[in-house]
């Protein structure tokens, strides 16, 4: 079913685990065609081309793509007591993550009359986009919204795609976790579309443009937010979601596989690596991957995601050359079940997101653990973050200086500005000091 690549006997260099690390074959450039006509349909006719694209791509027509304010109280009134009470204390717990991410003001004295102050901004608005498609995530509801309300962003707005079973709106559970989360402001609106409608807003809806969007989605969805990138901020192009096992003779075959499945069951584009240096357990692996695929309920899913070119089994000569190929790989998510988890964490540099220990599974991550899901895919964990407050944040400097402190530095920024043959940029300085003062 999953492939095996046996990297025993070999050490590969980073170059060559670049090209060894299983991947799906997605290209969002074949989606950018596409995205950019759905993008200028709702640029030039707005509430319509959104009514219009979702009948033709999600097979309903919404009565309305703004949620009335009813609907929001109504699915909150709805909502199972204990999903409720899940979702609370999610948010509880993202909360409190998230508000250890806020860096505090800092300011720096260069000399007398010198001083630079550090400050931390909001983003002013932000859109969200919750994906619909093969399951319903409340839980991205959470993982998006929290952080922005951490960092302080004043206006915030929601975009879910239409459901059928629904009568055309937002699922009943996204709008739920919305309201709870005190978001007003929803919009039945999914795809290429909804990115454009938030990125350059749709007057007929009383929707203003916003200044960042975040938020997972299709291919489709990933080729809007680079069309739209530079207009507004985007968070990332998020793609299928991604997990690596680090795994020693000790783990437990049982959990690891379970683990495996649980990430394969998102998409058929999942992947799901393990690297061992423990060829036994690579075999009780895979038959418990074969057993617990046929129990669980999306059998057919998860079969063809771990039998994708994605996935794989990875036998390699120590955890050294493990957490090797880990860095090279830069997962969305790293799972490190050994003996020894925090040794191996030591070698670690690349993931987005890292759960040490049989009792840390991603599922953890996924909703409760208060670490944030919104994680870097296909290799961006090498230079890019998760998702957090720091997102919805802005770092500016705020200069200080008198008198003093630039007279302190003006024979400097002469000689640099005439090296530069920029002498107005001297001259503006020296026009602040007239001669004989």
């Amino acid at each position: 079913m999953i492939q095996t690549l046996d990297l025993r006997g070999s050490r590969p260099t980073r170059a060559e685990l670049t090209a060894l690390v299983p991947r799906a074959r997605i290209d969002v450039a074949v989606a950018t065609e596409t995205a950019a006509g759905l993008i200028a349909d709702v640029r030039d006719r707005g509430e319509a081309a959104l009514l219009d694209q979702a009948e033709r791509l999600d097979a309903v027509r919404p009565t309305s793509v703004r949620v009335d304010p009813a609907a929001i109280a109504a699915a909150v009134d709805g909502l199972d007591a204990a999903v409720r009470a899940a979702l609370e204390e999610a948010i509880r717990r993202v909360r409190l993550a998230s508000e250890a991410q806020v860096p505090p003001p800092a300011v720096t004295d260069l000399g007398e009359g010198a001083q630079i102050v550090q400050r931390w901004q909001p983003v002013g608005r932000v859109g969200f986009y919750v994906p619909g498609g093969k399951a319903v995530y409340p839980s991205s509801v959470i993982m998006n919204v929290v952080p922005a309300q951490v960092a302080g962003v004043g206006s915030v707005v929601l975009a879910s795609p239409p459901q059928a079973g629904h009568a055309g709106g937002v699922h009943p559970t996204i709008l739920a976790a919305a309201g709870i989360l005190g978001v007003e402001e929803i919009y039945a609106m999914g795809g290429a579309g909804a990115i454009a409608a938030l990125a350059y807003g749709v007057p007929g809806l009383g929707l203003d443009p916003v200044d960042l969007i975040t938020g997972p989605g299709n291919v489709y969805v990933a080729a809007a937010k680079r069309l739209v990138r530079g207009d507004t901020g985007i968070d990332a192009e998020a793609g299928p979601t991604e997990i690596v096992v680090i795994a020693d003779a000790a783990a437990d075959a049982r959990l690891v596989a379970a683990d495996l499945v649980s990430q394969a069951e998102h998409d058929e584009l999942a992947a799901a690596v393990l690297v061992t240096d423990s060829a036994e357990l690579a075999d009780r692996v895979r038959d418990e991957l074969d057993r617990q695929t046929g129990a669980t309920a999306h059998g057919d899913r998860v079969r063809e995601a771990l039998g994708g070119r994605q996935s794989a089994v990875v036998l390699v000569d120590d955890l050294e050359a493990a957490a090797a190929f880990s860095d090279a790989y830069g997962p969305e998510h790293l799972e490190i079940q050994t003996a020894d988890p925090g040794s191996v964490l030591d070698l670690i540099h690349n993931a987005g997101a890292i759960f040490l220990g049989p009792d840390a599974p991603v599922s953890l991550g996924d909703y409760l653990a208060g670490s944030n899901h919104v994680l870097p895919t296909g290799g961006q964990a090498r230079f890019a973050p998760g998702l957090g407050a720091a997102t919805f944040l802005r770092s500016q400097q705020v200069v200080r200086y008198d008198r003093t402190g630039l007279a302190g530095v003006r024979a400097a920024i002469r000689a640099l500005s005439d090296a530069e043959a920029l002498p107005a940029h001297g001259d503006a300085v020296d026009a602040r000091f007239p001669a004989g003062s």
